[in-house]
């Protein structure tokens, strides 16, 4: 379906703007994550810090019969205009605001989209002006829903993501 102010899509949602303060993603028939459990991972990440996108409500959009996660608009920066000595201050600002979500039992579990999906590999790290940022927090786990196991595995998955971002992120 075609959609009124399309941002983005990936391979089971689309983003559309609302303002020039929000978007929303659209939640129509089945998608990957549940939209009230992806709202309160959101939710949960930005008590810790600021390193996922700010949740600001769920809301049904009558006109194109969708459901809505309604977060904050982000405007990404290409990285490859900054020096590299720059970037590599944002990765540290980064990897110390994922080790806090760690430590607080969050993970995001798709730091690089898998082989088979479109889009580029690390779309879900944007950078703005505020540094490095994440989005798409749908297949996200809390430690308090995994168990210690199974997060602890998903956290040694999106470390070496994290060490294939630090190289890309620096020689590209």
């Amino acid at each position: 379906m075609k959609y009124p102010r399309k941002l983005s899509a990936g391979a089971n949602n689309t983003v559309i703007v609302l303002s020039e303060m929000e978007v929303g993603k659209l939640y129509v028939g089945d998608t990957r994550s549940e939209i009230g459990s992806e709202a309160a991972k959101m939710q949960y990440a930005n008590t810790i810090n600021n390193l996922v996108v700010k949740f600001s409500r769920l809301e049904y959009n009558e006109g194109i019969d969708a459901e809505m996660l309604v977060m904050e608009r982000i405007f990404p920066i290409d990285f490859r205009a900054y020096e590299v000595e720059i970037r590599e201050l944002w990765l540290d600002v980064f990897e110390d605001e994922l080790y806090q979500l760690h430590q607080a039992g969050f993970v995001h579990r798709d730091l690089k989209r898998p082989s088979n999906l479109g889009g580029l590999a690390f779309d879900n790290i944007l950078l703005t002006q505020s540094g490095l940022r994440l989005i798409d927090v749908g297949i996200s786990a809390l430690k308090n829903q995994v168990g210690e196991k199974i997060f602890e595995k998903y956290i040694e998955v999106e470390m070496n993501e994290m060490k294939e971002f630090r190289a890309y992120f620096l020689n590209r």
